[in-house]
């Protein structure tokens, strides 16, 4: 166990932490489960960065990280859906998780053919990542009920975080589709 793996599980254990920010009974448990996310989400970004940086890359780390990451992303977009209660929430949330299982398939299944680098993750999807990231924070930040102008750019980002999850899904499913031939014509 290496420092960026300790932060990786980190991030995976604040996400109970992060739940009952989430729903404790306060006026600023928006403001407190933003921050908690927040924190998560700089961890994603630190555990990378000092895994690379201290020569620590390990296999149990490639693993670990993404599940960490779509955990945190998928609880805090259900809690976003049960607190806002609207379609033009639960939409994209339903796109954005779907596209993690999807993809989190698509690359087991590449990894088991020996092809993994051809969906090695991707600029686009480091893009997507952040404008996730930051539109879950400005959203969470709020509360529903009393919507800021800070909210509604949480909106926008979260339908720019759709429109690259669908673009870099399509990447990731080009790449792949040489083996999704073969596979589907024995």
């Amino acid at each position: 166990m290496n420092i960026p793996n300790l932060i990786t599980v980190f991030r995976l254990l604040v996400i109970p932490i992060f739940v009952i920010a989430f729903y404790w009974p306060t006026h600023y448990s928006f403001y407190i489960s933003a921050l908690v996310f927040a924190l998560a989400a700089f961890t994603d970004w630190l555990d990378g960065y000092l895994a690379r940086r201290l020569n620590q890359v390990s296999s149990l780390g490639a693993f670990l990280d993404p599940v960490a990451d779509k955990l945190m992303v998928a609880v805090a977009l259900v809690l976003l859906v049960d607190a806002y209660s609207t379609p033009y929430l639960a939409l994209p949330a339903a796109i954005i998780i779907g596209r993690e299982i999807a993809i989190s398939a698509l690359r087991e299944w590449m990894a088991e053919l020996g092809q993994s680098k051809k969906v090695a993750v991707s600029y686009l999807g480091k893009l997507k990542t952040a404008s996730q990231m930051l539109a879950i924070i400005l959203l969470l930040s709020q509360n529903p009920k009393h919507p800021t102008i800070l909210g509604s750019f949480g909106f926008v980002l979260l339908y720019l975080a759709v429109l690259l999850t669908l673009a870099s899904m399509f990447m990731y499913l080009r790449a792949a589709w040489e083996q999704v031939k073969k596979a589907s014509h024995p």
